[in-house]
């Protein structure tokens, strides 16, 4: 079975809820604090872009360290095995995934002996995929839907309005279905012309 969010433009109002629930949810779990979804605003509409959770995941494909696996009917990421390459995020078509810098535990900021110069200062941000500062390693991030907390994805809970919510194949069916009997009774008589134009020809 294959989950993934969904979210309603029609009800986001861009309070930001959802990454800032998102944000706390990993830091309580010692994983990467930037959020695992972006919300996009243009001067109607605003929407929380996040990850797909593709069935056949171009990241996974990709990852040279096999550290983007399917678990629990979505794509997991292995923040201990990422080796900062970026592919996965160049192969994701939606630009779910994004980077977030990790710095090894035990080492105090801008520590040096009299012996070693000093870190140059990081340069000026640019973007995710090009940023870089001493010290510290880019780690992947992306859409885990919360696996860890048996409640559900954090944004799909917070949200004020109801606009994210977790999919599975059932849900996907019910709406097929629903598609299919809206077709139906849509034109009624358009289809029954075609019937009986079907049996002119028989």
């Amino acid at each position: 079975m294959n989950l993934f969010v969904i979210a309603d433009s029609a009800r986001c109002i861009g309070c930001h809820t959802c990454e800032a629930a998102c944000s706390e949810q990993h830091r309580q779990q010692g994983l990467q604090t930037q959020p695992r979804l972006s919300v996009t605003l243009n001067h109607q509409y605003s929407a929380p872009q996040l990850c797909h959770q593709c069935e056949d995941a171009p990241c996974a494909q990709v990852c040279p360290v096999n550290a983007i696996n399917r678990s629990n009917g979505a794509i997991q990421l292995n923040e201990s095995l990422c080796v900062s390459c970026k592919l996965c995020g160049i192969a994701c078509p939606f630009g779910a995934i994004t980077y977030s810098g990790s710095q090894p535990q035990g080492i105090t900021p801008g520590c040096h002996t009299p012996l070693a110069a000093a870190a140059p200062p990081p340069p000026a941000s640019i973007s995710p995929f090009l940023d870089w500062s001493p010290g510290v390693r880019a780690v992947a991030v992306k859409c885990d839907l919360c696996h860890f907390d048996e409640q559900g994805p954090a944004c799909v809970r917070t949200c004020p309005t109801g606009a994210l919510k977790l999919i599975d194949n059932q849900d996907v069916e019910r709406a097929s279905q629903r598609k299919r009997q809206l077709a139906v009774t849509a034109f009624p008589d358009d289809l029954s012309l075609l019937t009986a134009l079907s049996g002119e020809k028989k």
